[in-house]
């Protein structure tokens, strides 16, 4: 008994381990903004994850709120807006979100709900308690 429950328990570690890693990825993919405006490939390098407009409804819309005068003339689609996040185990956090609509960066939790069919995004300063939640739609 004791020989089976030594043998066991690695393999419960490494099965756990292996299905951790494999909800961190749910996250993968196209999803369509909350006003439907635009879609954010999400993808993932190294242990960490990031996003970037695939698509815009106004084609060769530029970054013009960006703070930084150089970018304003860049095109939207192929921005990267969310930057650095890490599954957690339940969501993906410490990372950021820029809003290209007012040029702001904020602090960001990632969240998938309804069996993988919608991702919360809730930026805030400081705590997420103060912030805002959007719902994007898996595309």
């Amino acid at each position: 008994m004791k020989r089976f429950c030594l043998s066991f328990i690695p393999l419960y570690f490494l099965s756990v381990s292996l299905l951790a890693s494999s909800n961190a990825d749910a996250i993968l993919g196209e999803w369509l903004s909350q006003e439907k405006d635009g879609k954010i490939v999400i993808f993932k390098q190294g242990d960490q994850y990031f996003g970037k407009i695939s698509w815009g409804k106004i084609p060769g819309k530029k970054d013009t709120k960006n703070p930084d005068e150089k970018l304003r003339n860049k095109d939207l689609v192929g921005a990267v807006i969310l930057k650095n996040f890490k599954f957690t185990g339940s969501s993906w956090e410490n990372g950021t979100i820029y809003d290209p609509n007012s040029g702001k960066t904020y602090d960001c939790i990632l969240k998938i709900r309804d069996g993988n069919k919608t991702l919360d995004i809730r930026g805030f300063v400081g705590t997420a308690m103060f912030g805002r939640t959007s719902t994007w739609t898996r595309s």
